[in-house]
């Protein structure tokens, strides 16, 4: 009886050992040693998640800005509050290490507002929700600006509807 040996990669037999072995062999120029393919994977896998983490805090900040905005709920405002300062803080941290990440704001912001509308109407269906962001939705409005303090007439809400 023969029995096939099965022999793993050290990417797949020890991932941080393969790491520190591929970061070795490039700073020595031994180029063809490396493991290309797994290399360029996780290459990608690094945008990709750069990528989702904009998408989730950006969730987030959008679910707690409609909570905080529409729901009245005094109780809970310093929560979401804090939430808000903590998404944004970090948001503004990953788009200075990848200012690229700022070509994706658009199409990630409208997915994220029709994600978290639907979770905050499921979550309070008592409470009504504009269909729409009522406000700027460009990168600087969305990390500086308190929506809830808006007394312009454009800007201006109802909290509690």
């Amino acid at each position: 009886m023969t029995q096939a040996i099965v022999r793993k990669s050290l990417y797949e037999a020890d991932f941080f050992l393969w790491t520190q072995d591929t970061i070795a062999k490039i700073k020595n120029g031994n180029f063809d040693d490396i493991d290309w393919g797994n290399l360029i994977e996780e290459i990608e896998s690094l945008g990709k998640s750069d990528k989702r983490e904009i998408e989730s805090r950006l969730y987030t900040l959008l679910e707690h800005l409609l909570k905080l905005i529409y729901i009245d709920m005094p109780q809970e405002f310093n929560g979401w509050k804090r939430t808000i300062r903590e998404q944004r803080r970090q948001l503004k941290s990953l788009l200075k290490q990848s200012p690229s990440l700022k070509s994706i704001w658009s199409e990630t912001f409208e997915s994220a507002f029709t994600d978290s509308l639907n979770d905050v109407r499921e979550d309070y269906p008592q409470y009504q929700f504009p269909d729409k962001w009522q406000f700027e939705c460009d990168i600087d409005t969305m990390l500086n600006v308190d929506f809830w303090n808006c007394s312009t007439e454009s800007a201006a809400l109802p909290r509690f509807l």
